[in-house]
């Protein structure tokens, strides 16, 4: 099994804890954040940010753990950080992965979210639990799909967007970057 680093210790990185564990690919070494010093689920905090190049030169993976809500900022600054081919996709046993979509490098596909046949994701992503990606749909990079959430068939997402709890996007809708759909929310226009 390769040893994998996971970079921040919120909410987001117990959920990729989880997957990694049910998954079993991966042997977590422990996780790096500035602001905790208390092991997460049993897993010790390594240190800070400073200590990427050292686990770099290590030659181990990572994860970038760090949730999204409002900004992607702080997942991206990292993700500039790593080589993108160090940053394998975790994607839960629990979810369905079609064998005809395409996922790029980063992403975190948590427990019981489809990615249907056709459909395509950019780099670190999360497509969190119960997420729903129907066929065809595209989207970008840093996208937080957020839990229940229903984007239908042939949509197109851009990159740095927030899709909030039980959200539906119709189908064949086009959304650009940086937009932040609240939860629940029924989209049935573009948003450029």
């Amino acid at each position: 099994m390769k040893d994998i680093v996971l970079l921040g210790a919120g909410g987001h990185c117990i959920s990729v804890i989880d997957v990694i564990e049910q998954e079993n690919k991966y042997n977590i070494i422990g996780v790096l954040d500035p602001d905790k010093n208390e092991d997460i689920l049993g897993y010790p905090i390594l240190g800070d940010d400073s200590l990427i190049d050292y686990y770099i030169k290590k030659d181990v993976l990572f994860a970038i753990t760090v949730g999204q809500i409002k900004s992607s900022k702080i997942k991206r600054n990292i993700a500039y950080k790593i080589p993108k081919e160090r940053c394998p996709s975790l994607i839960s046993p629990c979810a369905y992965v079609s064998k005809h979509s395409n996922i790029g490098y980063g992403n975190h596909i948590m427990h019981n979210s489809v990615l249907n046949a056709g459909s395509s994701l950019g780099s670190f992503n999360i497509i969190n639990t119960l997420a729903n990606i129907e066929h065809g749909v595209q989207i970008g990079n840093f996208n937080h799909i957020s839990t229940g959430a229903m984007i239908n068939g042939d949509c197109k997402i851009g990159s740095r967007n927030f899709v909030g709890s039980n959200a539906t996007i119709s189908n064949g809708i086009y959304i650009g970057d940086d937009k932040l759909i609240g939860a629940g929310i029924f989209v049935k226009h573009n948003i450029h």
